[in-house]
């Protein structure tokens, strides 16, 4: 199917959002379990103790959980603390933390402690962008010191009362987040679920058709496409194949070639190389990935780095490629942002 689908439905009980581009899955929500803190919650913590040689704090949360903070300047034991989960805690640690906060919808950004007035730089037109500009100066007059707004790239497209509207809730939410500055640990703003973040976000481009109901994720093949995605191995083109495995301290991937000269193998892993960012975000792995192409001649090198280059540039400064490993195996680390989807769907 041509366009773009945003298919909204329910798998085992949790909210699942799936958008598809040409009638490929490209981007998936599922609701979290209810004991993980999903990135993106505020909260107000209080500063524990410091750990010597690990450049952070330890701060306490709501429920008697833990989240670690790198960024310790100014700070003492016992404060109240404004924080955002950052990532995604792995098994039996504390969850990571930052001071920055960010407060979305569907055109703006509300940024406590970073003020200004910005416009996406995905918007180019001079007029576009002066235009912007002067709303969010107009919405924000009167807004407490240090809170500053980003306007979004779809903010070009919605008029000038739609824009004012949707800035004024970001910014009573912000304002309302500024306030609870004080008191115990307390979660203050829960990110919004899969079906209200897949409309807050998934504007751009806009979706050709979107999909309701019991049956949505079925009628548009997401439930076959998950499925997929819970096996490890991958197929590619021309009898190729990869295997994802996740462990505990990486995950591993092995690419096959169905032949065994230099030109088969570098085929398979140029392949590997433009389906492996995909791969990682929809089945949500992050962490040190280690990869273990098809045998090809070194000199190729050069050739399979700029399709890894070129394929994970979606991923801006989430992915680092690392590059080569002395054994022949390529390095790259991805921010841990997502809880693992077996994990999610408890498989």
């Amino acid at each position: 199917m041509k366009g773009v689908t945003v298919a909204l439905g329910h798998l085992r009980g949790r909210e699942v959002a799936a958008r598809l581009i040409d009638g490929v899955l490209s981007d998936l929500l599922v609701a979290l379990p209810a004991d993980r803190m999903a990135p993106g919650t505020i909260l107000r913590a209080r500063v524990g103790r410091q750990i010597k040689g690990m450049g952070g704090v330890f701060l306490d949360l709501p429920g008697g959980a833990s989240g670690f903070l790198r960024n310790t300047r100014g700070l003492r034991p016992g404060q109240a603390l404004l924080v955002q989960v950052s990532g995604v805690a792995e098994p039996g640690k504390a969850v990571p933390l930052s001071p920055k906060l960010t407060i979305k919808s569907t055109h703006a950004i509300a940024t406590p402690d970073a003020p200004g007035i910005n416009v996406s730089r995905q918007i180019r037109a001079p007029d576009a962008i002066a235009r912007l500009a002067a709303l969010g100066e107009a919405a924000m007059i009167g807004a407490p010191p240090g809170l500053g707004l980003i306007l979004r790239s779809g903010a070009a497209g919605a008029s000038d009362a739609a824009l004012a509207e949707d800035i004024a809730a970001t910014r009573a939410r912000a304002e309302a987040v500024l306030a609870a500055a004080e008191g115990p640990p307390e979660v203050l703003l829960d990110p919004p679920g899969p079906h209200a973040a897949a409309l807050r976000d998934w504007t751009l481009p806009a979706p050709d058709t979107l999909a309701e109901g019991a049956s949505a994720l079925a009628d548009h093949g997401v439930l076959e496409a998950i499925d997929a995605l819970l096996a490890a191995e991958v197929p590619l083109p021309g009898g190729a194949s990869m295997v994802i495995e996740p462990t505990r301290a990486l995950v591993a991937v092995d690419v096959n070639s169905p032949q065994g000269s230099p030109a088969a193998g570098l085929s398979a892993s140029i392949a590997a190389a433009r389906e492996l960012p995909r791969q990682l975000r929809l089945r949500g792995l992050g962490g040190q990935v280690v990869v273990d192409f098809a045998p090809f001649a070194k000199k190729d090198r050069g050739a399979l780095e700029q399709s890894l280059r070129a394929a994970f540039r979606r991923d801006g400064p989430a992915t680092t490629l690392a590059g080569w490993t002395p054994l022949g195996n390529f390095e790259l680390q991805r921010r841990r942002d997502q809880v693992p989807l077996a994990q999610v769907l408890g498989t």
